[in-house]
């Protein structure tokens, strides 16, 4: 009898135990059919910094005072930012609204791109290249999906034409007439003073300025070829001709078949002082991206925080 009590005592000191450690493993690795558990200890996103947590927290750094804060946000499981009392979602680039999100196959990603400090070397495209660039020039003309404007739509307040027109401005910037968003006017301002001041010693600088023809900034549009909406719409684009191009080219679509076979000497590009002041405020330069278009300019702050590359602040 005292054989059968010493082990039932030394059984239940091992249920005992074994319940103990029971209790310390479970929540931390909760079981995944578990809805309440899961919820429970997602709360924490992963350590390391996500593509989705690097973008929110790139806007709220590029677009102080109106976009507030981002955060990890569970009901959702995915990273957002707060704008004008909405949260937008990551949604794997796409920044939708939560009621939108079942619906986010409907768009392209917003392109969060890789943006160079310097123009990397031209090299001729490979046979490969050539047949993938064909493949993007075939979906663009058979219609993709658009890039969603909700998030950029709700930032500068122009949810149709009419809003939009409303938030612009007209400024005189080298000397023309420009309309654009009232937002980024002390930046163009304290680009065009770079700019000038460079064009004092610098003869290109000057050469470049004297050949201006038109500005172009604000225009309620879509990007050509697509149904993605244009930042000129908002009035955050800015489109730089000159009155000669010399025989060079100047936008990818209007040298028709076999651009990507242009090397940088015959394309039109800007004096390497005009980019930088651009870009030094927070304007990417078309003429990097593979589908050149070196006449244009477009206010995008939070490329530059994502690819680490420090911009002016403002005096």
């Amino acid at each position: 009898m005292k054989v059968i009590m010493v082990r039932v005592i030394i059984l239940g000191l091992i249920i005992a135990a074994a319940g103990i450690v029971f209790i310390i493993i479970v929540p931390a690795a909760p079981r995944a059919e578990s809805p309440v558990l899961q919820t429970e200890f997602t709360e924490t996103p992963p350590e390391q910094s996500s593509r989705a947590e690097q973008v929110v927290k790139a806007l709220v750094q590029a677009y102080p005072g109106r976009v507030e804060r981002a955060e990890f946000r569970t009901q959702n499981n995915d990273w957002a930012v707060l704008l004008r009392g909405t949260w937008y979602y990551y949604a794997e680039g796409r920044l939708l609204p939560e009621e939108l999100l079942d619906r986010a196959a409907r768009y392209s990603p917003i392109a969060f791109y890789n943006y160079p400090r310097e123009l990397p070397p031209w090299t001729e495209p490979s046979a490969e290249q050539v047949n993938r660039f064909r493949d993007i020039e075939r979906a663009r003309a058979a219609g993709q999906p658009p890039r969603p404007h909700y998030f950029f739509d709700a930032l500068y307040r122009a949810h149709n034409r009419d809003e939009s027109y409303e938030r612009v401005k007209s400024m005189r910037f080298l000397g023309i007439q420009l309309t654009v968003h009232y937002s980024i006017m002390e930046e163009l301002s304290l680009v065009e003073e770079q700019i000038l001041t460079a064009a004092r010693t610098d003869r290109q600088v000057r050469s470049w300025v004297d050949n201006i023809n038109t500005l172009a900034g604000w225009s309620w549009r879509t990007v050509a070829d697509t149904r993605s909406r244009s930042f000129h719409s908002y009035g955050v684009a800015i489109d730089i001709l000159p009155k000669l191009q010399g025989g060079r080219e100047i936008y990818w679509l209007w040298a028709g078949p076999g651009w990507w076979n242009i090397p940088y000497e015959r394309r039109y590009h800007p004096p390497d002082a005009v980019i930088k002041a651009f870009e030094s405020y927070g304007f990417v330069w078309g003429g990097k991206w593979l589908f050149f278009d070196a006449m244009h300019f477009e206010y995008r702050p939070e490329v530059f925080i994502l690819n680490g590359i420090e911009l002016s602040t403002l005096r």
